[in-house]
C-alpha cells in the first residue's frame, strides 16, 4: 500500500512542476472581422474547448452568441498568436501575469474597433 502512496504523490508532484504552453489567442469571426482576443494558461484547452464549441454549434463565450447564431459557428476560427511557456521557477500566478501582459502587448496591436 506505501508504494501506492509514493507513486500517487510522485505523480502528483510531477503534474505541478510539468512545463505549461500558454498564450494569447483570438476567435475571429471571418464573415465580419470581429475578434475576441483572450489568453489561456492551457492553450490546448482553450483550442479543445472552441473545437467542442464548433461541433455543438454553441458560443464558448457569450459575447460571440449573437454573431454564433446570425452567421455560424464555422465562420469563426481559433488563431494562435503568440505561445508562451512557463519557466520551472514560475508560479501559475506569475505566469497568468505574463500572459495577460502579453494579451495587451497584442490588444495595442489589433484593431480595437473590431473587437467584441
Amino acid at each position: 500500500m506505501e508504494k501506492g502512496k509514493d507513486r500517487r504523490k510522485e505523480l502528483i508532484r510531477a503534474y505541478k512542476e510539468r512545463e505549461l504552453l500558454g498564450g494569447v489567442y483570438r476567435i475571429k469571426n471571418m464573415a465580419n472581422g470581429r475578434y475576441l482576443l483572450s489568453h489561456a494558461i492551457d492553450l490546448q484547452g482553450s483550442k479543445n474547448l472552441f473545437d467542442f464549441s464548433v461541433a455543438t454549434g454553441s458560443a464558448m463565450q457569450h459575447k460571440l452568441t449573437k454573431d454564433w447564431k446570425e452567421f455560424g459557428a464555422q465562420a469563426f476560427t481559433f488563431e494562435v498568436l503568440e505561445e508562451l511557456k512557463s519557466k520551472p521557477d514560475q508560479t501559475l500566478e506569475e505566469f497568468a501575469q505574463d500572459l495577460e501582459l502579453l494579451e495587451q502587448l497584442w490588444r495595442e496591436k489589433l484593431d480595437l474597433t473590431l473587437e467584441y
